[in-house]
């Protein structure tokens, strides 16, 4: 059945202790003047008084209740997510799914595209139901309450089948949704007609497995790199994000630091953040966090998937029809060869712009890109 209408609500308590907590911040010091050393002071601190004295609640909640929200129980668990409504002679039902440290905020340009393609200059049969569901522990999906007590990718296949009553969908991911995505491939291949992913599981190598070509060799080198220079923030996730949660939860501006300094980073930006981030936008995703209070959920959904999920085997391969579609600033770009070792790649495609957060980033080649793939299907 489907779930009852929600919406979000910053209630004047919340909005209140918000305004005393960002009043009362003791800042940290800071040697120097850029992003060298993460976060930059000058650009949280100007980030955080517009939080405080510009940033206007009731017109926020309005951009966040946009598009249609709902809440349903799958197992005994609570999880929310929207619900667009394509407009055209035959929609075909898409779950778009994000990672960590976004949230459905992400998707506000992305999922009009997706559901009313003739609004902006496409076809009507191009038209798209999108469903967008909040991870457990993240936002207004309930939070687990023990190790390990729910799947994500069991979660949102009963919703789409059982739930919204649809017989098959397409998958579309980034992050831990490509994650996602890819265990609900492996899991259902019978409903999910195809995955539509912006980053790859690396597959598990034996003694037998091919050589790794120059590309592979480049992009493992890149990912050991990667994982040297930007890893900190994952390495705490997997290891001890209990930590850390307790700091993030009692202070706005410790959660805006840990959070925006990734926006800066993973994202095709030119070097102006605001340019395409600006502020509403950030602080709208910011906001989903603290209000919920799921920044220490959402960490831990590493250290669970770390510990308690099993490691894909050998014989594990994604059967459905997969679309890699690479974002040039996002993290680790893998080479196709890669991606096949474990993905049925019917199409692989590079865009010109976008990073970890394409659906705000580059909503039309996104959306052009999910067309493409979706028509392709039809045709095989």
């Amino acid at each position: 059945m489907p779930g009852k209408p929600f919406s979000v609500h910053f209630d004047n308590a919340l909005r209140a202790d918000l305004q005393r907590r960002l009043a009362q911040t003791r800042w940290s010091d800071a040697v120097a003047t850029d992003w060298e050393y993460g976060m930059n002071k000058s650009f949280l601190r100007a980030l955080v008084e517009y939080w405080q004295t510009n940033y206007n609640f009731d017109a926020a909640e309005e951009r966040i209740n946009a598009m249609p929200q709902f809440r349903t129980t799958v197992a005994g668990f609570s999880i929310h997510y929207l619900h667009i409504r394509g407009r055209g002679p035959h929609p075909k039902p898409l779950l778009l799914m994000n990672g960590w440290p976004s949230s459905f905020a992400e998707y506000r340009r992305l999922a009009p595209m997706l559901a009313d393609p003739a609004a902006f200059g496409g076809s009507a049969d191009d038209a798209f139901d999108v469903v967008i569901p909040t991870l457990p522990g993240f936002g207004f999906s309930d939070r687990p309450t023990h190790p390990h007590q729910v799947n994500a990718e069991d979660l949102f296949h009963t919703l789409m089948t059982e739930h919204l009553g649809y017989p098959a969908y397409i998958a579309s991911g980034t992050d831990i949704g490509a994650g996602v995505a890819t265990r609900l491939a492996l899991k259902y291949p019978g409903t999910v007609q195809g995955i539509h992913i912006a980053s790859v599981v690396d597959p598990p190598l034996t003694g037998t497995s091919p050589l790794l070509t120059s590309a592979e060799q480049a992009y493992k080198a890149r990912s050991d790199q990667w994982e040297a220079e930007e890893g900190a923030y994952e390495h705490m996730h997997y290891t001890r994000p209990q930590t850390l949660a307790f700091a993030l939860a009692d202070s706005p501006v410790g959660l805006a630091s840990w959070i925006v300094e990734k926006f800066y980073f993973w994202s095709d930006h030119g070097d102006d953040l605001l340019k395409t981030f600006p502020p509403e936008m950030l602080i709208d995703n910011l906001m989903i966090y603290w209000a919920t209070e799921t920044i220490g959920s959402s960490m831990r959904l590493y250290y669970d998937h770390r510990h308690f999920r099993a490691p894909f085997k050998t014989s594990d391969h994604v059967s459905v029809p997969t679309a890699i579609c690479i974002w040039p600033k996002d993290l680790v770009l893998a080479p196709r060869e890669w991606a096949e070792r474990f993905y049925n790649v019917q199409r692989y495609s590079t865009q010109r712009h976008g990073g970890h957060f394409p659906a705000w980033e580059a909503p039309d080649a996104y959306a052009e890109d999910v067309r493409l793939f979706s028509r392709s299907l039809k045709r095989s």
